[in-house]
């Protein structure tokens, strides 16, 4: 499958521009039904505003849905110019939402396609991303004087510890890119002398979590 970045949560961020007031709210959203989920969730919130504008893209390049409205706003001001910014960075499976409390200056066709492109921009930098890939879930079982190695081990991978058990030894289950899980695997066998070894559960089992990442690096 392709990876490309998501939002790594819902994050929101405020700005204003001639008194009036621009909350920017972004989410991963893997399904239409999810943005939408999202979009009634933030009308709610903020029944109150002058404009919720939604936009969302769901997937990524070439298998990309793509929705934008004005909410009120004219036509092509607002949901088109946050869209557009939207799609071009980088991102896939995100939902974005920009309320806006009218301040009592109106700003113009041209001051509102930039207050709504510069919202988009600006929530679009600061929110933490995460890259969306398989993965596999994996358990092993170490003795107690290498759990700390190991778990550091797991983390420095971008592996997700999923449960601990401590009994006689600890046991481990975790999931792992499934790009990552070789490299791992050596990195348990050169710090144990070969003694620590990973199962991965349920053989050919892969699924889908979210690794933090920079889109920079």
């Amino acid at each position: 499958m392709e990876n490309y970045f998501v939002p790594a949560s819902q994050y929101s961020l405020e700005s204003r521009v001639a008194n009036s007031r621009f909350i920017a709210t972004i989410s991963p959203a893997f399904s239409v039904d999810e943005a939408k989920d999202f979009i009634t969730k933030l009308n709610k919130k903020y029944a109150d505003a002058t404009h919720n504008v939604p936009v969302f893209i769901i997937g990524h390049g070439s298998s990309m849905i793509s929705h934008s409205s004005d909410n009120g706003e004219p036509s092509g001001t607002a949901g088109r110019p946050a869209l557009s910014v939207l799609k071009g960075s980088g991102l896939g499976d995100a939902v974005l939402v920009i309320t806006r409390y009218f301040g009592g200056t109106k700003l113009g066709t041209g001051g509102l396609v930039k207050a709504y492109s510069d919202s988009a921009r600006e929530i679009i930098a600061a929110v933490p991303k995460a890259k969306k890939t398989l993965v596999h879930y994996a358990s092993l079982e170490c003795p107690y004087s290498l759990y700390e190695l190991i778990a550091r081990t797991i983390r420095k991978h971008q592996g997700w510890i999923n449960s601990e058990s401590f009994t006689d030894n600890v046991k481990l289950a975790y999931s792992i890119s499934v790009t990552s899980y070789d490299e791992l695997q050596n990195a348990f066998k050169e710090l144990s002398n070969g003694r620590i070894q990973s199962l991965i559960n349920k053989p050919d089992q892969v699924s889908l979590i979210l690794i933090k990442d920079s889109m920079d690096k």
